[in-house]
């Protein structure tokens, strides 16, 4: 007998063969089965929560949901003009995330909002995430949802947030170059390094924002070389970033590699056209970003 998720995730082969092929020397890395990907389900919101693991009646913590499940239908995809389109409901906090590592690549995909909103953040602008360079088990940082990585964030534009924002995950650290506008750490190409996370800044907002076609759809971008990042949305830089890394034992270690992760975080939202090729090192005009 099939479980539940790879029967809710099945339709017919036939769907398949009209999927859009990529262009030579790019790989998608979306089916109508979700073959590429792992799933992996933290707990559902509980009010007051500040980061602890959740408890039992007797004080013992409560595990997550766990990988390879899919409660409350969280994660599907449908085949839409003949490409497969991921639907993450964001009803419980979670991820799927490649089930092959990646170093040294160009990664595109699009992404669109959809209409619903979940606790804690309905007060707040949709949110979503795409994690890369991700290593090591799940659920390690505040949400207890994700892994170590370094995040492209994806969020609505509003309230100073903005597609390409960076984050730091679990106890990944960076180098960017930014300055403060106001309150916020933005993203400027002339400003000095700023070391992110370890202690110091842990959010760096784009240096500018973009609004989404006229379909709803979002292009964004991710030139990933060696320890050197690169965010484009709508074709725009709004972020670079080096020497990646993350802290081990109080030591960095270089976060150059790993698995991509789509963020579940209370916010229902489309993915699609998700493309991969490999890179030998990143395009020369982007080098002007880490001089």
């Amino acid at each position: 007998m099939k479980n539940a998720f790879a029967l809710l995730l099945s339709v017919p082969l036939l769907a398949a063969s009209t999927a859009s092929k990529p262009a030579p020397g790019w790989t998608n890395l979306l089916d109508q089965n979700l073959s590429k990907w792992r799933v992996y389900q933290s707990y559902r919101h509980q009010p007051g929560y500040k980061g602890q693991v959740p408890t039992d009646a007797q004080g013992q913590p409560v595990p997550p949901i766990g990988y390879d499940k899919n409660e409350a239908n969280v994660f599907s995809v449908t085949m839409q003009q003949g490409t497969p389109v991921l639907r993450i409901s964001g009803e419980v906090y979670g991820c799927v995330f490649t089930k092959q590592d990646y170093a040294n690549y160009d990664l595109k995909l699009k992404v669109k909002w959809g209409t619903k909103k979940w606790e804690p953040r309905l007060q707040e602008p949709r949110d979503s995430g795409v994690l890369y360079n991700s290593q090591g088990e799940a659920g390690v940082d505040y949400w207890h949802s994700w892994m170590l990585a370094q995040e492209f964030q994806v969020s609505e534009v509003e309230k100073g947030n903005a597609m390409g924002d960076y984050w730091c995950i679990a106890s990944s650290v960076a180098d960017i170059r930014a300055a403060r506008h106001q309150d916020t750490l933005r993203y400027t190409p002339r400003a000095a390094p700023v070391g992110m996370g370890n202690g110091g800044p842990y959010w760096c907002q784009a240096a500018a924002s973009y609004l989404p076609a006229a379909d709803g759809w979002t292009e964004l971008e991710l030139l990933n070389v060696n320890g050197q990042s690169v965010h484009l949305v709508n074709g725009h830089v709004v972020l670079a970033l080096s020497n990646s890394g993350y802290l081990k034992d109080g030591q960095r270690q270089p976060l150059t590699h790993g698995k991509i992760q789509l963020q579940s975080e209370a916010a229902e939202v489309f993915y699609k056209d998700i493309q991969i090729r490999p890179l030998a090192a990143l395009p020369a005009q982007y080098a002007q970003y880490f001089r």
